[in-house]
């Protein structure tokens, strides 16, 4: 992933030379920031993650799966104001007998200023499973493959800033709920990102690896895994549109520097460290005045390594986001004047 992210540099050190190609008396893209957007989206989102570690001669990697259950999402934009809940629907994509059940919550804020656009986002999960553990468990089989683990919880809140380089690319109007754009826009930028994700199992009784599997008091049976990360993502960005669909996206690949830690019987231990980071994200649909319905999808990665174990997780969604622009009501302004005496 290293040499992946140097020669992704490589790569956006040519995209530098690239003109602003909108005249200074054009402006690309609409703005809707003065009506109130009131928008939904569906779709799914996940976070596998993975642990890496030459458990025994058989057994080199843990694959965790959450649930996948259907999310819808509410939220409203006004001015440079965006907020946006979503919560898990009834049901699962596959047999909770087999793969557990799982609950899941999202909480995204983000606002615009100047060049520079913000992202608050917070993520939980409780419920995975580990696929394929009756290779390594005597208790599992075929009919019944994977270890189901209730208590298993994975965490996220992260603060994101991108700024563009091209004052026309905004972030709101490539997302379409504020605005949409016009004509074609490119340019580059760079994201800062803060970031806490931790791993852990609520459950007493267990670790976060299988105790058949986990060493004694070693990193392998440890009951939490936490990362924190500072770290800049240089990337590219693109939109445009013909006709009345617009579609875009971005791509950026850098580093961040991590504090990491795990704890066993509850002393912590920890390290610091350099991890790879990319952003990836693609969008398009049908986008007018009143209207849009956007196809939107986001991928963001975590990584933790302690020496020989590693973790992985991504960070996935993919959903239809509708909505609506109103003009809101003119404000009634007060005519009682006061009278000189």
């Amino acid at each position: 992933m290293i040499r992946f992210t140097g020669i992704f540099l490589i790569v956006l050190t040519s995209f530098f030379a690239v003109g602003q190609n909108n005249s200074a008396d054009t402006v690309p893209y609409k703005s809707f920031k003065d009506k109130i957007v009131w928008f939904g989206d569906l779709g799914y989102a996940s976070a596998p993650f993975s642990i890496r570690y030459p458990f025994n001669d058989s057994v080199s990697k843990l694959k965790y799966r959450n649930n996948i259950r259907t999310v819808l999402g509410f939220g409203m934009s006004y001015k440079w104001f965006s907020l946006r809940l979503a919560a898990s629907l009834p049901g699962y994509l596959k047999s909770p007998s087999r793969f557990g059940r799982t609950d899941q919550f999202n909480l995204n804020l983000d606002f615009t200023i100047k060049k520079v656009f913000y992202d608050i986002d917070i993520k939980h999960l409780k419920g995975y499973s580990i696929v394929d553990a009756f290779h390594w468990n005597d208790t599992l089989n075929e009919l019944n493959p994977n270890d189901v683990r209730r208590d298993q919880v994975s965490s996220m809140f992260s603060i994101n800033a991108w700024y563009f380089n091209n004052p026309d690319f905004k972030m709101s109007a490539l997302r379409g709920r504020t605005g949409n754009y016009r004509s074609k826009v490119q340019t580059w930028y760079i994201r800062s990102i803060f970031s806490a994700f931790n791993i852990e199992n609520q459950d007493a009784d267990f670790v976060v690896v299988p105790s058949s599997l986990a060493i004694t008091d070693h990193k392998t049976s440890s009951d939490q895994y936490f990362g924190l990360d500072l770290g800049v993502v240089p990337g590219i960005a693109y939109v445009d549109r013909k006709g009345d669909w617009q579609f875009g996206g971005n791509v950026g690949a850098g580093l961040a520097l991590q504090f990491k830690q795990y704890k066993i019987n509850s002393i912590p231990k920890g390290i610091s460290g350099i991890a790879p980071r990319y952003d990836i994200r693609f969008m398009g649909g049908y986008n007018v005045d009143k209207t849009f319905l956007m196809l939107i999808t986001d991928f963001d990665n975590k990584s933790l390594r302690f020496t020989d174990l590693k973790i992985r997780q991504t960070y996935y969604s993919i959903r239809l986001a509708f909505g609506t622009r109103i003009t809101p009501k003119p404000k009634q302004k007060d005519k009682k004047k006061k009278k000189d005496n």
